[in-house]
């Protein structure tokens, strides 16, 4: 079950899972953009995303428009403002009850619809899951070690393709709790970019902590108004995705926020890889219509849209009331 699998989006996590896929031995296939695209990385082997890493000689490279009936299962790794537009495009090509698990983090603007809803609206008779945890595509894609969550509505399907996908250095965990595992994912890249801010800004180390550890408690309490079990949340795809996008200028959310910190303002920056400043404004809009405090969110959504400095939103977090933790 699950020899051939199919991986949408030939990106740095797309091209890394490809590898971790070949390393199992089962078949797979990497569909890149265009043809211009696909014959790049086909005689390349190597993606300009993660250079210096070899694209696996057993992984097939096509594009997009690539027949996927006899694929078992797909993997689309695009960025979560381009999910809807992915799936659609292969849509009349999936066979029945495919799982169609969505590799990005993050919530679509307009609709504040999670990326297994995404999945479900634009390819209606696919099976939908989500694949998010504490992962790097540079290190994963290299065969380093690392554990992940992979969430479906049907736990023996879940447990089957992570069987499939898993290996001795890359090891998904399954889950039927689908919202915990996307909030998780979504939620941390704001609080990434918040991190950042606060190590560029050179606030120091006991107040990256305080950030952390507080910020966290803002992705519990948006988790639990939304449904998402406790387990999830202090799980890999929440606390653990956290730690490590909070820690590490690997991750392109922690590596804005630090440019945003240093004075530089989100426009000039532009880093259109950063997940999290499209989750930010949108999260905090569902926040507010649960009735959760997320200050730390609003605080960088609001330094995202140039409505408050960088200072300011210190001083507005450090002024807080004093009250009990929670």
């Amino acid at each position: 079950m699950f020899d051939r699998i199919t991986i949408i989006g030939a990106g740095a996590w797309g091209c890394a899972l490809a590898n971790v896929i070949a390393r199992t031995g089962r078949g797979v296939t990497l569909c890149a953009r265009d043809r211009t695209a696909a014959e790049l990385l086909r005689s390349r082997r190597e993606s300009p995303r993660l250079p210096a890493i070899r694209i696996d000689e057993r992984i097939a490279i096509e594009t997009n428009d690539t027949d996927l009936a006899r694929q078992e299962a797909i993997l689309v790794a695009v960025p979560s403002q381009h999910l809807r537009e992915a799936v659609r495009a292969i849509a009349s090509s999936l066979a029945a009850d495919a799982p169609v698990i969505a590799c990005a983090k993050g919530i679509e603007r307009g609709t504040h619809q999670f990326m297994t809803e995404v999945i479900a609206g634009s390819a209606r008779g696919a099976m939908p899951g989500i694949l998010s945890g504490p992962s790097f595509a540079a290190e994963v894609a290299r065969g380093l070690p690392a554990a992940v969550t992979l969430a479906m509505a049907d736990e023996g399907t879940a447990a089957a393709l992570a069987r499939a996908l898993g290996s001795p250095a890359f090891r998904p965990y399954h889950s039927t709790d689908i919202r915990g595992v996307e909030i998780g994912g979504a939620a941390k890249n704001v609080l990434a970019i918040a991190a950042g801010i606060v190590a560029g800004r050179g606030l120091g180390a006991s107040a990256a902590a305080a950030l952390v550890t507080r910020g966290f408690a803002e992705l519990f309490r948006f988790g639990q108004a939304f449904g998402a079990r406790a387990e999830t949340l202090t799980g890999l795809s929440g606390l653990g995705d956290l730690i490590l996008t909070c820690s590490s200028a690997q991750s392109r959310n922690y590596s804005f926020g630090i440019a945003v910190g240093k004075g530089h303002s989100p426009k000039e920056i532009g880093s259109q890889l950063a997940e999290g400043i499209f989750t930010a404004p949108v999260l905090v809009e569902m926040a507010k219509a649960k009735g959760v405090d997320m200050p730390i969110a609003s605080a960088v959504a609001d330094i995202l849209d140039g409505r408050i400095s960088v200072d300011a939103a210190a001083e507005q977090l450090l002024t807080r009331p004093f009250r009990a933790e929670g």
